[in-house]
């Protein structure tokens, strides 16, 4: 990993794969394929290199990962109560195994573009912002499932999720501050995400397009 601002220790990174996947009509989205392998192994792909330890958030039967070799861990807050238990989990997680670590970068398990930068990017917001939190934000929208968490949040996001009933990632980040890390849609949405049928096509054409392109 490369040098970092003081305050930052080790990063972990957790992969977020336990939604439902209505849209998909079911089953895991992040396993379908695209491109001759799975959309996970995409997303891990792009992300492992930036993170000094890797997890993928799940609920269910974990062996269905086991070809990815990576942790699963399940959200510690039960009924499916969306992506910041997650991040919850993610954080229990770091703070279990990886020794060191400091913040924890989550990723949705759909987004196979995700930037080569992005755990960089993250961390240069936040620090020159001087806010404990970042997200990244393409074409004018923020994607609050991409963000950096820091560890020491652990407690005040706990009791957010199971004592106030917070469940929206906005109203959580609003508490502390977010800094935001701007990306061009260009020439592709790094932040694209295979959330149905037809997301998966049009993944298949803009993969053709990177091909062709390099």
């Amino acid at each position: 990993m490369t040098s970092r601002p003081a305050g930052f220790g080790l990063v972990a990174g957790i992969i977020l794969a336990g939604g439902l996947s209505r849209r998909m009509g079911g089953g895991d989205k992040s396993l379908r394929s695209l491109a001759g392998q799975p959309v996970l192994a995409h997303v891990i792909g792009r992300v492992a290199p930036q993170v000094d330890a890797l997890a993928i958030n799940a609920n269910g039967d974990p062996g269905r990962f086991s070809e990815f070799k990576l942790d699963v861990v399940a959200d510690s807050v039960p009924g499916f109560v969306g992506p910041l238990a997650g991040v919850l989990a993610g954080m229990d997680w770091a703070i279990q195994k990886v020794s060191g670590a400091t913040h924890v970068v989550s990723v949705p398990g759909d987004g196979p573009f995700l930037p080569l930068d992005l755990v960089h990017r993250l961390i240069s917001a936040a620090f020159e912002a001087n806010l404990p939190l970042a997200t990244a934000s393409s074409g004018g929208f923020t994607h609050p499932v991409v963000g950096l968490w820091p560890l020491a949040l652990r407690d005040d996001l706990h009791e957010a999720l199971a004592v106030e009933g917070i469940r929206k990632v906005d109203i959580w980040t609003a508490k502390h501050g977010i800094a935001i890390a701007e990306y061009s849609t260009q020439p592709i949405d790094p932040f694209f995400n295979a959330n149905t049928p037809e997301e998966i096509d049009e993944a298949e054409k803009l993969f053709r397009s990177l091909t062709s392109e390099s």
